[in-house]
Order: C-alpha cells, then structure tokens, then sequence
C-alpha cells in the first residue's frame, strides 16, 4: 500500500535527523582526533577530515532545509552528549591519549563515513522523486567519502601496526 506524501516526509525526517545526530557525534570524534593528533603523522590528514566532516554536515543541513525538514534538537544534543561521554572509554591508560585510543577513533570514524556514504547513496536514489535533491552534489558528496574511507582505512592499518604491532 503506497503512504501518502507527508507520512513519508516524515519517515525521511527521522531518517536525516538521524544522520544529522550521527554526523554532529562525528564531527566532535574527528575534532578530537585532530586535537590529540595534530603533533603526530596523522594530525594533517585528520584535520583535513574534520574540515571536511564539517563540511558534510552543512551538506546535510542543506539538504533537510531544502526538503522542508526541521532540526530534531534533543537528538542532535543526545548524540553530542554521547560522544562526550564516549571519552571515558578504557584505552590502556588511566589518563591520557595511547596508541589503543587512535585505532579505536579512527575505527569509529569510519564508522561514521560509511554510514554517511549509505545515505548519501540513499538520498541519490530518491533524486527522480525529490527534485530538491537535484541541487545537493550528492555524486560529489559520495566520491569524497569514498575517498575518506580509504583514507581512513590507510591511516587505521598503520595505527595497528605502530600501536599493536
């Protein structure tokens, strides 16, 4: 049975509001892991993701605008909230950064590019149907988190190998 229009504009929202709470969790990971790297190897390409995990988000932020989807403000501050208490997470160290806590940020952050990827790729198949998507880059928005998986993956086997190797 087809639903009518508003009913699935609904289950969109929830969907993006969804994402939205991933990305604004992802983007406090990633700003983190910039912090705590930016003296290593990694910190250049890790600021870089951030910068562009910020720019994602906005990408997103657009995208719900244009549909007419509002911001789902207790979600988004759930996800802020529980990133900050993801912190708190035993790394081999009572205090402090370890080799243990870069592999673990940067298996979450790729993580979270995957599922960015999985809703962009959603989003394009919706395009025929939703015309305001038409104007989101969405095949733009795809090829760079292709990229920042590779990325991504390219910096967690090197972790592995100097932090457990």
């Amino acid at each position: 049975m087809r639903r009518g229009s508003s009913y699935l504009l609904g289950l969109l929202a929830i969907y993006l509001n969804d994402h939205l709470a991933g990305s604004t969790a992802g983007l406090e990971l990633a700003q983190r892991a910039a912090a705590n790297n930016r003296t290593s190897g990694y910190g250049p390409d890790l600021e870089q993701l951030a910068a562009e995990i910020r720019e994602d988000r906005e990408s997103l932020l657009e995208i719900m605008r244009s549909l007419g989807v509002g911001i789902d403000r207790v979600k988004v501050s759930a996800a802020w909230a529980g990133e900050k208490l993801a912190r708190l997470k035993l790394n081999g160290r009572l205090l402090g950064y370890s080799p243990l806590s870069r592999i673990v940020e940067l298996e979450a952050l790729t993580l979270g590019v995957t599922g960015k990827l999985a809703m962009w790729r959603a989003l394009e198949q919706l395009e025929t149907t939703r015309p305001e998507l038409s104007k989101a880059r969405l095949a733009e928005l795809i090829t760079r988190a292709k990229r920042q998986q590779d990325g991504l993956e390219k910096q967690r086997q090197r972790a592995i190998q100097e932090g457990l190797g």
